[in-house]
Order: structure tokens, then sequence, then C-alpha cells
């Protein structure tokens, strides 16, 4: 099935909250993330993005798709990665959004197949990865420390660079779903919790100095408004641009995004994806 031949919508599912007392919370270990937040899975349509009668952008949907091939020949060497991806971020990142400066925050390495340190599995549950107050104090924070002094910003946007470097099609597709769709109350916090190991039993729920000032990502109750979409049978040569917090939220300021299981393509590659987090400055 070549790219043209992709369906126009795949009936699937995707793993939503359901609100309940107990704290949420994601642990992060190596190889491995838990969280304590109850999913259930809930039907949903998620389009073919290519076949949309206009493009996606940034102010209007909250996610874009851009041409940007990277001089990156190995997305698995981390020495490379971390020497030379980062100034390529700061030129796309320019280039799509008009900002002034653009502060790093490092890279991730996704893939279904845990087959190399540094490797995570696919986020496969509906997700921003920050809240209003985590992305406001982080801004602020690696602002002062990057330009201590300086004239200040207007705006910020706090986003991630999305590129799989697995061939086409691919077995894990992300998926992103429209800012018009999503309601004001459909999102909830979800802590960050670093861990060596992941934690069992009461321990996922004892109480954790400072939990009040550590990051925290948005999770999502599921609402039948929702539009997803997705960009079949990507290339290395393509990134997808995904707001995490614009602080101006007179635009599209948020997208809620997941990866997804594509059952229908038996041809697919296992899906290996690369994300950048940055931050996106506009002093002007």
């Amino acid at each position: 099935m070549t790219r043209s031949e992709a369906p126009a919508g795949i009936d699937t599912t995707i793993d939503y909250l359901i609100p309940t007392s107990r704290i949420n919370r994601r642990f992060w270990a190596p190889g491995k993330e838990f969280n304590t937040g109850i999913y259930q899975p809930y039907p949903v349509t998620i389009r073919n993005a290519r076949l949309a009668p206009e493009p996606f952008t940034l102010d209007t949907h909250g996610f874009c798709l851009s041409h940007q091939p990277s001089g990156i020949e190995d997305f698995r060497d981390q020495a490379v990665l971390k020497r030379a991806y980062p100034a390529e971020v700061d030129a796309i990142t320019k280039a799509l959004t008009g900002c002034d400066l653009v502060v790093p925050m490092g890279g991730q390495l996704r893939s279904p197949v845990i087959s190399g340190a540094g490797i995570q599995p696919p986020a496969a549950e509906a997700h921003v990865d920050f809240n209003t107050s985590s992305a406001n104090r982080l801004a602020k924070a690696i602002y002062d420390k990057t330009a201590p002094g300086g004239p200040g910003y207007k705006r910020f946007i706090a986003f991630s660079l999305w590129r799989t470097f697995s061939d086409p099609p691919q077995d894990w597709p992300l998926a992103l779903c429209e800012f018009a769709s999503i309601g004001d109350d459909d999102g909830v916090p979800n802590v960050k919790v670093d861990v060596d190991e992941i934690p069992e039993g009461d321990a996922l729920f004892a109480p954790i100095e400072g939990e009040d000032q550590m990051m925290a990502a948005t999770i999502f109750r599921h609402n039948p408004a929702h539009r997803w979409w997705y960009f079949p049978d990507m290339t290395a040569d393509e990134v997808i641009f995904i707001k995490f917090h614009d602080s101006d939220h007179d635009r599209a300021w948020r997208a809620p995004h997941t990866a997804f299981h594509d059952t229908g393509r038996p041809d697919a590659h296992t899906r290996e994806s690369y994300e950048f987090r940055a931050i996106a400055y506009f002093t002007k």
C-alpha cells in the first residue's frame, strides 16, 4: 500500500483517563513508564491528515507537518544527536514560528521494541507533556538561566519536534487531536516522577515532598467531540511540530497526542522515532 492508498480513516481505540479519586502520576524509569491513572479504550476514528481539505497549522490546529530533511545519519547515535540536532531544531522552529530564541530541553528515542539504552516505549494515552502551571514555571526558569538580565519575553511555546526514522509504514503512528475540538475541562494534571525502579502497591501513592513543584503533564478524559488525525507513511525527511503549551491562549495552545497501534498494515515496520523538546521565546 502506497501513501496515496492509505485509508481515509482508521476506526480504532484510544486510551483515555477514567476520572477517579486516585493521584495521577507518571513514574519514569529506564526503559519503563507507569501511570497510576486508570485508563479505558474508547472507540475513535483517526482521519488521514494528508487527505484533509486544508493544511494543518500551528495557530489553528496546534500542530503541523513540515518537510525538513536532517543531516543526522543515525538517530541512535546519542553523541551525534546531542552535538548536531539542537541546531537543526533551532532553525526549523524559527522558520515555522518566527520566534526569536529557542532553548533546547533534550530528546527522547521511542520504539515499541526496547532494543537499546535510552529508548522508551511509545506513550499510548491521550496527553500533552505539560500543564499550564508547569509550562509557565519551566519557561521562566529556563529563560532566566539562559538569558539572565535579558529583555524578557512576551510569549513562549513549549513544544516537541517529532520525527520517525524507521521505514514507512510504521506500526505505531502518532495521532494528534485538533485543538478546536478540545473542551477546556477535558484535561487533568499528571505529575512526572523520575525513579530508578517503578514502585509497587501503596508506594505508588505515598506522599512525595515537593510534588506541587514537580513537572506535570496533562492527561485527557474522553470527549466524543475530539477530532483525531494522523500522517500515514511518514519519512525521515518529515517532522511534526506539536504544541505542548502556547502562552498565547488566543491561538491554538495545545495539541493532545498519542501513539496508536495500526493493525491494518501487515507490511508495517517497527516504529522508531525521536522527539526533541524545546521552548520557543518571542521577545519582540
